[in-house]
């Protein structure tokens, strides 16, 4: 395999079937945006808390940023669990579609703004600067997924998991 086919290869978004077109363009989007802001970004992250995360992002400084993409109003009403990701983030964002009406989200968090093609920021997130062991934790577990996806694209059937 050339590095050329297996760097598209590698980017890959975790498509599990719980995904709509809607929240797949919105995680590709904000996935182009969370690049250009120097982050490496893993999608479908399960946490320590058992909860779900769609986007965990990991800065060049440490910062963790967590996206909870919402692809309607219905999706986002439906949701009560997302203050329990502010455990394992600096940072929380929601990400949506831009026919998504932005006052429906509350302000303890960012917004983005995202279609297949990029994203916008609308509004920053509050920082709530991780504890060091919860921050070595998910600094850990983020590198050990990552890895673990990467070695399932060069051996697909090695039985590596891609969610640790």
């Amino acid at each position: 395999m050339s590095f050329e086919s297996f760097a598209l290869r590698a980017d890959v978004t975790i498509v599990d079937g719980r995904q709509s077109e809607t929240a797949l363009s919105v995680a590709r989007g904000t996935g182009r945006l969370l690049k250009a802001l120097g982050f490496t970004c893993i999608s479908e992250m399960s946490l320590t808390s058992g909860r779900r995360a769609d986007l965990v992002a990991l800065g060049g400084d440490g910062e963790i940023v967590i996206v909870e993409i919402k692809s309607s109003i219905a999706d986002f009403r439906a949701d009560t669990k997302w203050p329990e990701y502010r455990w394992h983030c600096d940072r929380l964002f929601f990400a949506t579609a831009p026919h998504v009406p932005a006052e429906i989200f509350p302000e303890e968090a960012g917004l983005i703004i995202a279609d297949g093609y990029g994203a916008e920021v609308l509004r920053e997130a509050p920082v709530h600067k991780l504890a060091g062991a919860t921050r070595r934790s998910m600094t850990l577990r983020l590198a050990r997924l990552g890895a673990s996806r990467l070695q399932s694209l060069i051996d697909p059937s090695g039985g590596y998991e891609v969610d640790l």
